[in-house]
């Protein structure tokens, strides 16, 4: 068997483990999974529901495709985990009034309870992670902030 390559089709060099992008996903999938582990383990909620949740708590009524739009999730995503929080009875939805194609969702109750147990959690993660990234840290978030803003 020849494993020589024609020239046609030599790959360029490239240093994945330096692509930034690349970087970026495997760092906040990283960063993500160790919040996440907190929160499943104590309320039994996914990165997804995590979402929708965190969300509602800082903006209050909105709708899937507020949600969607701002925590870069696919539409079905969304809805799935906003279809398990209803029937876990941490949110509920009700029907735009200026707009009955859409419907708002909300914390019941039971949802902001544990949001206010789980909010603290992920205060202490931030913490954690500011101390991690110690002097780095301003630069990161100016970086991030660069980054976020250029592609609104």
């Amino acid at each position: 068997m020849d494993d020589e390559v024609p020239p046609e089709f030599e790959l360029p060099e490239f240093d994945l483990y330096g692509f930034t992008p690349y970087r970026l996903a495997v760092a906040a999938k990283r960063t993500s999974e160790e919040l996440a582990r907190l929160y499943r383990a104590r309320f039994g909620i996914t990165i997804p529901e995590w979402r929708v949740l965190v969300h509602l708590a800082h903006s209050g009524k909105v709708s899937v495709r507020d949600i969607e739009a701002r925590v870069a999730m696919e539409k079905y995503e969304v809805s799935r985990a906003a279809k398990r929080l209803r029937e876990s009875g941490l949110i509920e939805r009700k029907e735009n009034p200026e707009d009955r194609r859409l419907v708002v969702l909300s914390l019941t109750p039971k949802g902001r309870e544990m949001m206010a147990e789980l909010l603290p959690l992920a205060k202490a993660h931030q913490a954690r992670l500011e101390a991690r990234l110690g002097e780095a840290f301003a630069e990161l978030e100016a970086g991030l902030e660069a980054l976020l803003n250029e592609t609104k």
